[in-house]
């Protein structure tokens, strides 16, 4: 498994590699675009007058072969799909932001499809534009009822986990009396048309949607949307299902480009920029790279407990990487747009920090220009991104791990341990994190000399492109004004 992952970071990292050094993101992305359009599927259904009010853009109609179809109500259509990926055992729902009239709609398509979770990936208000209407209550212990779709929503609790909050629904099913609580997974700092600031605070958010067991098999697939319900939430399923098919099979297995024509499929358009693509390259090696050092430190923790397993003592060897700096990712030209219907706008917002969010009020105080300054990724695996703010509630597991294998450490360095022939076998398992870690610092200072070396040669190309351009250019004209001269004197 780890040669497989660390082979196939190779592999993806140098496409990536390669579409940056070339700046071929833009027609590497229009490649996958015209040729998912080749197999697109009938919009039939959502253009047909009596749905064209239930879509919040003109140009993001829900396939007919993978649309959901609600069961009971007054209409059996809402802009969603079933989007699958296969080999991973994946399946979510991907919709657009509810409008004021398809709010109930969504939670019956939320009750009939057993989905125990929605992700939320925008805000309801982006530059002064609704891109989502509020289909929760106003207020924790409030209710709204549903009477055309017979169901009722209470608001039980909210959590503020700094760039993303997590709320617990109460859905109730007015004629049986049963319910489902559903939590929703709101991230408020992903800006439309574009990506977030730092590929790891994305992949944490990833990882605290997994550890609800809300994306598995065997519970119906979960709500994922912004406001078109392609772009932001197409970039989380294509980095989602990727890091599992890593898991499962090892990288050299996976194909970014084949997955996301998968996608692609079952809805329109999913990823709607080059830039959410080359975003989604950046999280993928990011989480692989997770992935490889957990491994590596699974591996090393058990050879050492086998050393020493004749002394009946076992050390566990605490997984801990060195966070190093890593520059955000360049923001998206904002070139594409969706046309607006009379429910909904297209207007692009600024990308903006959260100061403070609540229900009443999600409005975005300040700038984050640091977070979207464009730098120059470094060749080789991706460093480290150390965490730009803390979480206020979203670490307990974590804490308690680390403390229990501090105390473990602790214990493991009071004495040393001898083998057969006498010799010490070192036991203080931070001595071997530092160790790897300073190899690991090692590799990468390499590697970034060797991208400051290609960078320096690349600029001094350029320079003398642009030297030799201007003598050229000048030398062109006389010649030109010499021959005509020459032709004129002559007749």
């Amino acid at each position: 498994m780890t040669s497989d992952t660390e082979a196939g970071t190779n592999n993806i990292e140098t496409e990536y590699l390669e579409l940056n050094s070339k700046d071929d993101w833009p027609a590497f992305y229009q490649r996958i675009r015209a040729k998912s359009m080749q197999s697109a599927g009938e919009t039939t259904e959502a253009v047909k007058q009596q749905n064209k009010n239930l879509n919040r853009y003109r140009d993001v109609h829900p396939y007919d072969h993978s649309r959901i179809i609600l069961q009971r109500g007054s209409t059996d259509y809402i802009n969603a799909n079933l989007c699958r990926v296969e080999k991973a055992n994946r399946k979510y729902i991907l919709t657009q932001g509810p409008l004021p009239n398809t709010i109930s709609h969504f939670w019956l398509m939320v009750w009939e499809q057993n989905s125990k979770a929605v992700l939320m990936l925008n805000k309801l208000m982006e530059k002064k534009a609704e891109k989502c209407s509020q289909y929760w209550p106003p207020k924790i212990g409030s209710v709204l009822t549903f009477t055309d779709v017979g169901l009722t929503l209470e608001y039980l609790e909210q959590h503020d986990h700094s760039y993303y909050l997590t709320r617990v629904l109460r859905l109730k099913d007015i004629e049986s009396g049963e319910h489902r609580d559903i939590l929703q997974f709101h991230y408020i700092t992903w800006p439309d048309f574009g990506v977030p600031c730092s590929p790891t605070k994305f992949l944490d958010f990833l990882k605290r949607v997994r550890r609800a067991g809300v994306l598995e098999e065997e519970v119906g697939p979960a709500i994922v949307h912004c406001s078109a319900g392609i772009g932001r939430s197409g970039t989380f399923c294509l980095v989602d299902s990727c890091l599992v098919l890593i898991e499962k099979y090892g990288l050299n297995s996976v194909n970014i480009k084949e997955v996301l024509l998968e996608l692609r499929n079952y809805r329109t358009g999913l990823i709607q920029t080059h830039e959410q693509l080359r975003f989604s390259y950046q999280a993928i090696i990011e989480g692989a790279k997770q992935l490889l050092n957990a491994n590596s430190d699974d591996e090393d923790s058990e050879s050492l407990s086998n050393h020493i397993g004749a002394s009946g003592e076992l050390i566990e060897e605490a997984t801990n990487s060195e966070n190093e700096s890593e520059p955000p990712p360049v923001p998206p030209q904002r070139t594409d747009s969706l046309k607006p219907t009379e429910n909904g706008l297209a207007d692009r917002p600024l990308p903006t920090i959260p100061q403070s969010t609540s229900d009443d009020d999600l409005s975005y105080k300040g700038n984050v220009d640091e977070c979207f300054e464009e730098r120059r990724i470094p060749s080789g695996p991706l460093p480290d991104l150390p965490d730009e703010e803390g979480s206020s509630e979203d670490s307990l597991e974590d804490e308690e791990d680390d403390e229990s294998r501090n105390e473990e450490e602790s214990r493991n360095t009071e004495s040393p341990i001898s083998d057969k022939d006498g010799d010490e076998v070192p036991t203080n398992s931070s001595e071997l994190r530092q160790r790897r870690r300073e190899e690991r610092k090692q590799r990468t200072e390499t590697q970034v000399r060797d991208m400051k070396r290609r960078q320096q040669a690349n600029e001094q190309w350029q320079q003398l492109k642009r030297s030799l351009y201007v003598p050229f250019a000048v030398g062109g004209t006389v010649l030109v004004a010499g021959l005509v001269c020459l032709y004129l004197k002559i007749n």
